[in-house]
């Protein structure tokens, strides 16, 4: 999570320079090149047909959906706005798991579930200037959020049959196609050129963001339960909503304060709720 914290400020920061086609693709390039010079030189045997599949499912989450939705959000949105919805991942994450394992968690658990969404939408709509009223860049943070979660679930459970860092490998590796296209789309539209910061803020997303990140986070996540291991992302939005006020000059404003604190507490109760209640079948 401390690595992941950076993630958005480092958005921030590169969407200064770049398009955020070219931070979305262009990440998940580097990243796939890494990714498969480490599983050559590791020898790791192809995936099943049925697991190429469920690859899909994690590379749409966490190598396109996330990193694209959240590059395009924060062209307009401050880092940390951006904390405070996308802290909501933690009960999304949960609520995955609970589905991929058609559990039966308590009412109760939905009910802080639901809240937490309530709470980042009622934040969201007091930045935007009022209750109901809500920017595109929120819809896409949302999405961003759903993405991740799906991503994360179906990832740690093929993390448990593949390996934590060679399910996030083999994801980039299957997602290289399209993603090396989007790049070449992004950089003939709009040619990349930026300082030596927003490079350096590129190159963090790429292989710590989009790749390294992932070794430990996946390998948490299969040692599980992961709607327990979930617990831990309710530090990463206090991490970024800092990295905002310190990196970027953020002001850290009191809807800030009290929104980001409502989603995490609604988070956290949520995911407590899950961990700490037999299932009810």
């Amino acid at each position: 999570m401390a690595a992941f914290s950076f993630t958005v400020p480092f958005t921030r920061i590169a969407v200064g320079a770049f398009s955020p086609l070219f931070i979305g693709a262009g990440r998940a390039v580097v990243a796939a090149v890494l990714a498969a010079g480490a599983l050559l030189l590791t020898g790791q045997r192809l995936p099943t047909g049925v697991q190429w599949a469920r690859l899909a499912v994690v590379a749409g989450g966490v190598v396109a959906g996330f990193p694209l939705l959240t590059s395009f959000a924060l062209t307009t949105a401050p880092a940390s706005h951006g904390a405070v919805v996308i802290a909501l991942l933690p009960a999304a994450t949960a609520v995955m798991a609970v589905v991929r394992g058609k559990e039966h968690p308590p009412v109760s658990f939905w009910v802080t579930a639901g809240l937490g969404a309530v709470a980042a939408l009622a934040f969201a709509s007091v930045q935007a200037g009022g209750f109901g009223r809500l920017h595109w860049s929120d819809a896409l943070l949302f999405g961003a959020v759903l993405a991740a979660a799906i991503g994360y679930a179906e990832g740690g459970l093929l993390a448990r049959e593949l390996g934590s860092w060679q399910t996030v490998s083999w994801a980039l590796v299957l997602s290289a196609p399209l993603m090396v296209a989007l790049t070449v789309v992004s950089a003939v539209r709009q040619p990349p050129s930026g300082t030596p910061v927003e490079w350096a803020a590129f190159a963090y997303l790429a292989v710590v963001s989009m790749f390294l990140g992932f070794f430990a986070w996946y390998r948490g996540l299969a040692i599980g339960p992961m709607a327990q291991v979930s617990q831990v992302q309710l530090v990463q939005p206090v991490l970024t909503i800092l990295w905002a006020a310190w990196l970027l000059g953020e002001e850290l404003t009191w809807p800030t304060v009290v929104g980001g604190l409502a989603v995490i507490v609604c988070a956290g109760t949520a995911v407590r709720r899950r961990t700490s209640t037999k299932d009810t079948r």
